[in-house]
């Protein structure tokens, strides 16, 4: 179990869901984790349920002086950070097309699913290389990929997602920074995010059929991808999708 041993890694968005399930297997594989969250109460469950490879930081992903104090304090405290998973985001209501959607809820969405990705890489490539290079990976979203006439500030925001991770990954590889940078993509996944756009049984059993596999995803599937792509197993592997969606970006 140390696919991670030893590399500090710093994981936004780790309250619930895929975040969460991340930061509990990149500590079982060696890991120290960060745990970042706004959600307090969740971060501290999460670093609970860890142990003693984790600590937490309230974390407001959209805001720069949070990812400055943060940064600054893993260099201090652990001395190094070794990767960054940027995996805080929001969905925002359900349904919400461009025609309904106001001003402020699409500012909000790419707030946090796209200027905290943007925060995180700047703020993250720096000490990241400082500490002899390391990984990055962003969550994104099968969205990235499809029209979301449902969910349209959602969709536009992970698509920007996927646009700046390989920007990140090409200007980091041409200087030499030894950082490399990848986002991954969901499916349906049974989260609390994941749910609420599922608001009911027959809502759950239409989206379980679009889905080859089969089935729905689970937080851990999700997590492991990204295990990978923070281990050095993927140490050739920069500016590219790893979809993880039981088939549907294949249809």
């Amino acid at each position: 179990m140390s696919r991670v041993a030893d590399k500090v890694v710093l994981v936004s968005g780790a309250g619930s869901g895929i975040g969460r399930a991340t930061a509990t297997l990149l500590a079982k594989e060696g890991a120290t984790v960060i745990v970042t969250d706004i959600n307090r109460p969740g971060g501290l469950e999460t670093v609970q349920q860890i142990g003693g490879k984790a600590r937490f930081e309230e974390h407001d992903t959209s805001r720069e002086v949070d990812w400055k104090r943060i940064i600054d304090g893993i260099l201090e405290r652990e001395g190094k950070l070794n990767g960054l998973v940027n995996n805080a985001g929001i969905s925002g209501p359900f349904p919400a097309t461009f025609e309904t959607e106001t001003v402020e809820q699409w500012q909000r969405m790419l707030a946090v699913n796209v200027q905290g990705v943007f925060l995180g890489c700047k703020y993250g490539v720096p000490a990241i290389r400082q500490s002899g290079g390391g990984s990055i990976v962003n969550t994104s979203s099968l969205a990235a990929f499809l029209g979301t006439p449902d969910l349209s500030a959602y969709g536009a925001s992970k698509g920007a997602v996927r646009q700046f991770t390989k920007t990140v990954a090409i200007d980091c590889a041409r200087k030499g920074y030894k950082v490399r940078c990848n986002s991954v993509h969901p499916g349906i996944i049974l989260t609390p995010m994941g749910n609420a756009v599922m608001p009911s049984d027959k809502a759950r059993e239409r989206a379980r059929r679009r889905i080859p596999i089969g089935d729905f995803g689970a937080p851990e599937d999700i997590a492991y991808g990204i295990l990978y792509l923070i281990s050095d197993e993927s140490r050739f592997v920069t500016g590219t999708e790893l979809v993880i969606d039981g088939g549907m970006n294949a249809i």
